[in-house]
């Protein structure tokens, strides 16, 4: 309610007729005024009141969920769709609280996909209801679907460019080395000569089992066995495993890790993998020696992973293809590390990010999310009126 709405309240008793229906003309004005906002939002809206019967909806939510009334009656019994009417059931009886669910729904006979979220309702600093947001994104997600596949063939032609790049060298060399052996069976060479060819025939069919190995990691989904583990153990143990070869290349490796870290799912293989690279790479960028730091921190219910060096640094031009398949500035590099590092983040649901500058390192980041197996409500007690995050059980009632 409004300040002037307050004052004209507690003059009441001063306020004569004509004052009387000035104030209900602007009440209406104003309510008026409400009501076309939120029927010109895109985004249905729903409100519900302490005991989850429906007490408005706008034009948005009655087109997106066809309801049988306006309002009155309890939600679930206004709305048609068996599958919303189950989920929104279960999350209001157990004083949940969730944020963008994605459901379909048939409508107009089409499918459609509508994201859909539960919060609180809050008046005078304690719930006294819900709101229930529930958005089409439907043209969305297919927009967002096309963008994929076309990154997906763009990401396909440049690996295909790289195998084709990779393979090139191995098969120049078993052509020559092939004609080579031709010529030394018809001068009936001795063995040892013979032996010398088929080892390098040898070397070059690995190399290139090894392209199409690592060509298949790059395109395959992961397998990912998560299990809840010690990240900061994890990278303890990979420092322990490194520090002799930090050592002799005058490196001096750092851990600043987060005491508050909770045990975190992931598949540890993959996840010592991705470090694993990460520290490779800072390694070769710093061949005088210098400083690595491995770094955790748990901000909010992320986990932060940083990886810096004070090495050579990356070029801004090189920055924006790290990560690409088959890109390298390595004369021995195969241009499939970060990108191993980059797949293996995105299978945990994770981002990776860089920051470097010439001449004076790089920074990478790697932010995880940490499951929520609690659930979150919001209690509002305290003395400012501020609102304060505490945990429920999943049966609890507000």
């Amino acid at each position: 309610m409004s300040d002037f709405y307050r004052r004209a309240l507690k003059k009441q008793d001063k306020l004569t007729v004509e004052k009387y229906r000035e104030l209900l003309c602007s009440a209406a004005g104003e309510i008026s005024r409400l009501e076309t906002v939120l029927n010109s939002i895109p985004v249905g809206i729903l409100v519900c009141d302490e005991n989850h019967s429906l007490v408005m909806a706008n034009k948005s939510a009655q087109r997106l969920l066809p309801l049988n009334v306006r309002e009155g009656g309890l939600l679930w019994s206004v709305i048609q769709d068996k599958r919303i009417v189950e989920f929104l059931r279960s999350i209001l009886l157990n004083s949940d609280k969730v944020m963008d669910k994605e459901l379909d729904i048939a409508l107009g006979g089409q499918n459609r996909l509508l994201s859909i979220s539960v919060v609180p309702l809050v008046w005078e600093h304690r719930v006294t209801g819900s709101l229930t947001y529930i958005e089409d994104i439907t043209e969305k997600r297919k927009g967002e679907s096309r963008l994929r596949r076309a990154e997906n063939l763009a990401s396909l032609t440049t690996l295909a460019a790289g195998v084709a790049h990779e393979i090139k060298n191995p098969l120049g060399s078993i052509s020559i080395h092939l004609q080579l052996m031709r010529k030394s069976l018809s001068r009936k060479d001795d063995a040892a000569v013979q032996e010398g060819y088929f080892r390098v025939l040898n070397e070059e069919i690995d190399r290139l089992n090894k392209i199409v190995v690592d060509f298949l990691f790059a395109v395959r989904p992961m397998a990912l066995e998560l299990r809840e583990g010690n990240l900061n153990a994890l990278i303890l143990d990979l420092i322990q495993f490194i520090r002799p070869e930090m050592e002799q290349g005058n490196i001096r490796c750092l851990p600043e890790l987060d005491e508050n870290i909770p045990p975190f799912l992931m598949d540890a293989r993959y996840m010592k993998q991705a470090l694993l690279n990460l520290v490779k790479n800072s390694e070769a960028a710093m061949p005088d020696g210098g400083l690595l730091t491995i770094a955790t921190r748990r901000i909010d219910n992320e986990i932060k992973i940083n990886v810096c060096d004070t090495g050579t640094g990356i070029g801004e031009d090189n920055l924006a293809r790290i990560f690409e398949p088959y890109f390298t500035t390595k004369e021995t590099g195969t241009g499939l590390g970060l990108t191993t590092v980059y797949k293996i983040i995105k299978e945990h649901q994770g981002e990776i990010s860089v920051d470097s500058r010439e001449g004076e390192g790089t920074n990478f980041e790697i932010v995880m999310p940490i499951p929520q197996k609690e659930r979150r409500m919001i209690a509002y007690n305290e003395p400012d009126g501020g609102a304060q995050a505490v945990t429920a059980s999943k049966g609890a009632k507000k």
